[in-house]
Formats: structure tokens, sequence, C-alpha cells
């Protein structure tokens, strides 16, 4: 699974769901006794350059572009978003991934990336509760809710802001294993999952 990055991301929006899912691979092995991984996760960027995440943090992306696995299930987080809105490659690399992958899934403004590449056309969805009316404005064809930790449309899913991210990657290890490793997983992070999205 892949978790993409870009110059102001917000930390927690990207680093939340990465901690879930890599803990979820750690806790399945836990509890079948194998060595086999539910989620390979790594993160991708436009190039392989550091990226400077909000407040400043440097992150090293693992792959580009051209360059990563394949992508079963795509998280695009959120942040200052405004500079990724205006790049073509952007919108058509999250598009193209979303066409291969089982779920595409964001975080708080990431859901304004989605709705640039077109994932989101008639569909419900949300975001951080400040960009709800933002994002109405942009996108009139999709159902924007406020007062929602996430969505969930199927094919894509949306979280609010920063913590929402976490509840949402916990619901998506349930729903793609099953409730016992979210549970669990929520647990080896003595996290207080609010498992309903509302």
């Amino acid at each position: 699974m892949g978790i993409f990055l870009f110059e102001n991301v917000e930390v927690l929006d990207f680093a939340g769901p990465y901690e879930v899912f890599s803990t979820a691979s750690r806790v399945f092995k836990r509890l079948h006794g194998t060595e086999t991984s539910t989620f390979d996760v790594f993160t991708v960027a436009q190039s392989k350059a550091t990226v400077r995440a909000r407040a400043g943090l440097r992150v090293v992306p693992d792959y580009d572009f051209e360059d990563h696995p394949p992508i079963d299930l795509l998280i695009v987080p959120g942040g200052i978003v405004t500079e990724e809105l205006a790049k073509p490659q952007v919108s058509k690399w999250i598009e193209a991934c979303s066409r291969s992958a089982r779920i595409t899934a964001s975080i708080c403004t990431g859901a304004f990336l989605l709705g640039k590449a077109g994932l989101l056309e008639k569909k419900a969805a949300t975001t951080h509760w400040e960009d709800i009316a933002e994002m109405q404005a942009m996108f009139p064809s999709v159902n924007v809710l406020d007062g929602q930790r996430w969505v969930d449309e199927g094919h894509v899913v949306t979280s609010a802001g920063i913590s929402a991210g976490i509840d949402m990657s916990l619901h998506l290890v349930a729903r793609i294993v099953d409730h016992r490793l979210a549970t669990s997983t929520a647990r080896q992070m003595d996290f207080d999952w609010r498992d309903r999205p509302c």
C-alpha cells in the first residue's frame, strides 16, 4: 500500500496511517504465527527528493511516481494542498493509481486532491471541518458531509482531519482483513478507536 507525500503534508495525516498499517502487519503475524505481511507499507512522492512536511519535518520518500510497486491501497493525506492541486501530473497519478487500486482513501484536505482527480463525482465525502464549505464550493457535485469521522463509498473512502485518519485506517484494516485485527491493532497502539463514522 502506498502513502502519497508532498511538500507541506500534515505529519500525522501520513504518519498515523503508516503506524496503523505497519502495526497491523506486526499484530497479524503474532496472531497467526506467520511471517506473511498483510500490508507492505511504503511512501511515494513525485520525486525522491526530501519532502518537508508541515512544521519542517523532513521525510525521504521510498519511491517516486515512476518506480513505485503496484498500489492496492492508496492513502492521500492532507496538509497545505494548494500547490498539489495546481499540478496536473499529481491529479493524473492519483487517478491512474485509483484505477488499479482496490481502495483510494484520503485524510483531511487530501479529499481535495481526490476531488481534483475526479474520484468524488456524485459521491459523499468529508474533510476537515474548517474546509467543508470550501470543498462543497470547489466540487459542487460532491455531497460533502460535516460531522463524519469518515465516509466509505466502497472504492473511495474519505476522512475528516488528522486523528480521524487513524480511525479511518483502522476501519480499513477491519474491512480488508477483519474486525479482530483492527481492534488488536488499536489496542497495540493504545489508541481509543472510534469505530463508527459519526
